[in-house]
């Protein structure tokens, strides 16, 4: 299954629902991909709201 993105904190989800945030409003149209590991220590995730480590999509249409 093609991974779908989670429109409410853009984070890959393979689901129906995010797990992160509990949204169904997912999206099949997304661009750039980055994958946080430690997001208490990251720069990235700061800059982008993160606090879970995982991937996330950097624009979500």
């Amino acid at each position: 299954m093609v991974d779908q993105v989670c429109r409410e904190c853009h984070r890959l989800v393979s689901g129906q629902t995010c797990p992160v945030c509990g949204s169904s409003n997912l999206s099949d149209d997304w661009s750039g991909l980055v994958i946080i590991v430690d997001p208490q220590r990251s720069k990235i995730a700061e800059m982008i709201g993160v606090t879970v480590a995982d991937k996330y999509a950097l624009k979500v249409r």
